[in-house]
């Protein structure tokens, strides 16, 4: 079992954004491809993990089945062919790698954003979905709780959780500061590019409901609202919107939109309001700062709160690197001690089945006080006999010379050897 934990990935870092939604899953999809796997291969412990970034099955097997799981998953996405996503796709077989790999995963290491607090959450599910399909067993139940005392670990130990690393996440929290003072404030999020419509999918992860979506295309716009349980408003409105929001943001670039003081001024505005410029070229006026009551945050200002929040995660990255190499040399230890749990269990079983033998041999004359002590007595020994052969089995197994005593011990009591 330790030698057979593998992982097929892939992800940003080697495959384009349309080779990504060609093999990109949704939940029913994950839960539909374990479903596949489970009848169609011997495999019985896999964990689906899908997101924008990356999709891959990790599972236990004493063999490579990656090109069975590629053809299942071409299936569930429904062409048949894989000539094309194969190449992109990394086999991980080396057992301690893919172990590694997914710590690393699960973390935010392997994220475009070191330290992304989502994909956490993002393998919690996958987590749940292969117990939903009694596809986790006694490896992955094991790995996964260990990585996730791992992460309280990194988020109690470092910083490199802290801040808001992206420009999205730091628009999301400059609006959470800019508004902590009001209640239920109205956020307008004018355009809806890559930026825009993440900025808007990170605001369903804070207390900032009150969300209206405004694009030039109506049915964009309404789509993402659904999505995010937000509002959509139509394009020729964006003026009454702008009016009754606390805080604009814009994505459009400014040559297609522009929002000047002078149009603004002309608007009298009964609050105080922030502007959030993303776009490039600029689309909104940097002198309506000098209006009443008006701040304008610009796009180098996001980056810069990200970039000085993504230097301090970067510079926690060795203190995540020797939590996660601590939690695999428990999760090691297990593992080893695993692997010859089904020999000592033998050996006790063994042995017990001496100690009923001998003691049926002596207890028909016995009486019932006699016949309980005669089984405390032998248990006891059995028990002591057990003890050191089993403390000197695990010693090895920290030492990486299990392999010789488990024969030894094999061959003394003709016990059964283990296909692990």
């Amino acid at each position: 079992m330790p030698n057979q934990f593998k992982v097929l990935t892939l992800s940003y870092k080697n495959a384009p954004i349309d080779i990504r939604e060609m093999v990109s899953l949704n939940e029913s999809a994950c839960r539909n491809l374990l479903e596949g796997i489970k009848e169609f291969t011997p495999v019985r412990e896999a964990l689906v993990l899908s997101t924008c970034n990356r999709t891959e099955i990790y599972y236990v097997a004493d063999k490579d089945y990656n090109q069975e799981m590629l053809k299942l998953l071409a299936m569930q996405k429904g062409f048949i062919g894989v000539k094309k996503i194969t190449p992109y796709f990394r086999h991980i077989t080396e057992a301690n790698l893919a172990v590694q790999h997914l710590f690393r995963v699960t973390l935010g290491l392997e994220s475009q954003v070191a330290g992304d607090m989502q994909i956490m959450n993002q393998v919690k599910h996958a987590y749940q979905w292969a117990a939903d399909a009694e596809m986790a067993g006694p490896f992955l139940h094991r790995l996964l709780h260990t990585i996730f005392f791992a992460n309280k670990r990194v988020a109690n130990e470092t910083s490199f959780r802290d801040g808001a690393a992206s420009v999205a996440y730091a628009t999301v929290e400059l609006v959470e500061e800019l508004t902590k003072n009001n209640q239920n404030p109205r956020v307008l999020m004018i355009g809806l590019g890559d930026i825009g419509a993440t900025v808007c999918r990170n605001f369903v992860k804070t207390n900032l409901k009150n969300v209206v979506i405004t694009n030039r295309t109506y049915n964009k716009a309404e789509a993402l609202a659904q999505e995010c349980n937000q509002v959509a408003a139509p394009w020729e409105n964006v003026w009454d919107e702008i009016k009754a929001a606390d805080v604009v943001i814009s994505s459009v670039p400014g040559d297609c939109f522009f929002i000047g003081a002078a149009a603004v001024a002309s608007q009298e505005m009964s609050a105080a309001k922030s502007f959030i410029d993303l776009s490039m070229p600029r689309s909104i006026d940097s002198a309506i700062a000098q209006l009443p009551g008006a701040s304008v945050h610009n796009i180098d200002s996001i980056r810069n709160r990200a970039t000085v929040a993504l230097e301090k995660r970067l510079a926690a990255v060795p203190q995540v690197e020797v939590i996660i190499a601590e939690a695999m040399a428990e999760f090691n230890t297990w593992t080893k001690e695993m692997a010859i749990s089904p020999a000592v269990q033998q050996f006790k079983n063994t042995l017990e089945q001496i100690r009923q033998q001998e003691v049926a041999r002596y207890v028909k004359n016995l009486g019932a006080v006699e016949k309980d002590l005669l089984e405390e007595v032998t248990r006891n020994i059995l028990q002591k006999i057990v003890k050191l052969p089993v403390l000197e089995l695990k010693a090895a197994c920290q030492r990486g010379e299990s392999e010789t005593l488990l024969e030894g011990l094999q061959a003394l009591f003709n016990l059964e050897k283990q296909t692990a």
